[in-house]
């Protein structure tokens, strides 16, 4: 089984999220909780939901000044529940799943309930939610060999050598000498470079194809890379199609996109027009498409003035494409007032054209979308900040750390935004310790090395 996003996840499980989502912005707390536990009954599969429940799980833990001994506590109160888990197991994982979130509900980062959780999601076919739950649990015990030797695993079972690998790596910085871990991450990083290097095909599947050509046809539409010739026959196919279905928007849709990966952008801004007066005009995403395209042309313009050495006229024509990218998502607001995520564009153009007011408005609407809610937060931090209001940066910043439980590159920004803040405010200490949760993931992130030994060096 795999993750459900949420615009495909069932109507009513999307409302639910929707209003758990409300109610965590408002720190209504429990009934946040009760609405993404609701979306989950309907599709455990929407990790988004999973991951908002267990966000507002641990702040209301937090917020009860829950800590180890709270754990022993729970383990001993939530006994009955741990049965209930292992008997239902293999009988019911569904019901043993449900069991265990309740587990959580009571203490999100007891790890006896973690890896509870971590089985029934494997017994209910779940893989994603268990590697979700260790993932989580991570962030809060980095040096958990349980943790990390399960999650690690976990990954290379569903193919994620890389990060499989980067958990045997930090195991085996733990334990240098432990043969087990020595040969856990060998292994690891065999199947990771075998991967990457694509070593691993398997025989080709046009064996077991009787049509030959569709076989091929396929094969072309599959390649991450795709050759001229490749292109030429697929758009030769898409022309052959749009011929026979000429209403058909999504071949048109194809055929751009085709367009645009053979350089031919006058045919694909051509093509994407067709499909927009088909819409009718209103459909954002071909929209959105003619814009791409129409900024592919300004850089191929001014790709085309600098390999001339015409400087100057590259740089005016960098102005232009500028004032275009502005424009056409002001304009894309206004066609689609609605729209969250285009108002979150139209919000980083402000932001490029220090528009810096302009953009905080379309960020505190844009926030509403669930998917550009965190970037949302960074954004208007980063517009606060350059109003020198830094209390105002710092908030929207920590709200949004509150949310995220992976060290993605997001995370990473937010925590050194907020050093930076700190350094600004003369916080020294402060500053040093968010520098040093990055440092401690990707020495290489930015300056953050330079930023720990110069608060080593003045004794910070």
């Amino acid at each position: 089984m795999a993750e459900v996003n949420l615009d495909d996840a069932p109507r009513k499980a999307r409302e639910l999220f929707d209003k758990g989502f409300a109610a965590l912005e408002r720190n209504n707390l429990q009934y946040a909780a009760d609405m993404f536990s609701a979306a989950l009954e309907l599709e455990p599969r929407l990790l988004r939901a999973r991951r908002f429940l267990r966000a507002t799980q641990m702040k209301q833990f937090k917020a009860k000044n829950g800590g180890s001994i709270t754990h022993i506590l729970s383990s001993l109160t939530g006994f009955p529940g741990m049965m209930a888990v292992q008997s239902a197991l293999k009988k019911d994982p569904a019901k043993a799943l449900k069991a265990a979130e309740k587990l959580l509900k009571s203490d999100p980062l007891n790890l006896t309930f973690i890896h509870l959780q971590a089985d029934s999601a494997l017994a209910a076919d779940m893989p994603e939610v268990a590697i979700q739950t260790l993932e989580i649990a991570r962030e809060h015990y980095p040096k958990d060999v349980k943790l990390l030797k399960r999650l690690g695993s976990l990954y290379l079972d569903q193919n994620e050598t890389h990060k499989g690998r980067e958990c045997f790596e930090v195991l085996l910085t733990l334990n240098p000498s432990d043969q087990e871990i020595i040969k856990l991450y060998k292994d690891a990083s065999a199947l990771d470079t075998m991967q990457s290097g694509g070593w691993n095909e398997a025989g080709s599947y046009r064996d077991v194809m009787k049509d030959t050509k569709e076989a091929t046809r396929l094969e072309q539409e599959s390649k991450a890379v795709k050759t001229s010739s490749d292109v030429t026959a697929l758009i030769e196919d898409s022309l052959r199609k749009i011929e026979q279905e000429p209403g058909n928007i999504n071949y048109r849709r194809g055929l751009a996109d085709l367009y645009v990966r053979a350089n031919q952008l006058d045919k694909a801004l051509e093509t994407l027009q067709q499909a927009h007066e088909l819409s009718g005009g209103a459909d954002p995403q071909i929209d959105r498409a003619l814009s791409n395209v129409r900024l592919r042309q300004f850089d191929e313009e001014i790709k085309r003035l600098r390999e001339a050495g015409d400087e100057p006229a590259a740089q005016a024509k960098e102005t232009e494409k500028d004032a275009f990218a502005l424009t056409d998502a002001e304009d894309r607001v206004k066609r689609y007032p609605n729209d969250l995520q285009f108002r979150y564009e139209l919000g980083v153009q402000y932001y490029e054209h220090d528009r810096l007011t302009d953009a905080i408005q379309q960020f505190q609407q844009a926030q509403r979308n669930p998917q550009r809610r965190t970037r949302s937060l960074y954004y208007m931090a980063l517009c606060f900040k350059a109003k020198k209001q830094f209390d105002i940066a710092s908030e929207q910043l920590e709200k949004a750390l509150s949310e995220l439980h992976t060290m993605d590159d997001t995370k990473k920004d937010i925590l050194y935004e907020l050093g930076d803040l700190h350094e600004a405010m003369q916080h020294s200490e402060q500053a040093l310790k968010y520098y040093k949760e990055i440092y401690s993931v990707d020495i290489g992130f930015r300056d953050v090395a330079e930023k720990i030994e110069k608060g080593a060096n003045s004794g910070s």
